[in-house]
């Protein structure tokens, strides 16, 4: 199953997802999509170097399906991560949609 790698970014807090390039972004839908495991275990050795220079902490692997052209999360944590908090639709990522 496709994957994305996420982070928080360690300036805010932000979750983060990592994008094509190495950079971090803020929106699932900008983030590198993952084809299998293998190439996420790849990629999670590449962003050592970000948590080594206090860039981005709790980096992390997460399953997500592509449903009518979205990224969607699979597990509901991952899905609460890449919405924002859950206190109030008019905060956080999701105020933005």
């Amino acid at each position: 199953m496709s994957q994305v790698i996420s982070a928080n970014r360690l300036s805010d807090g932000i979750v983060v997802f990592r994008a094509k390039g190495g950079v971090w972004v803020e929106q699932l839908r900008d983030a590198e999509i993952l084809p299998d495991a293998a190439a996420a275990k790849a990629a999670l050795g590449l962003v050592e170097q970000d948590v080594k220079a206090n860039h981005v902490i709790e980096v992390a692997a997460f399953e997500v399906a592509i449903n009518h052209g979205q990224v969607e999360p699979v597990h509901l944590r991952d899905k609460i991560r890449a919405k924002g908090p859950t206190t109030h639709p008019l905060h956080g990522k999701q105020a933005a949609h």
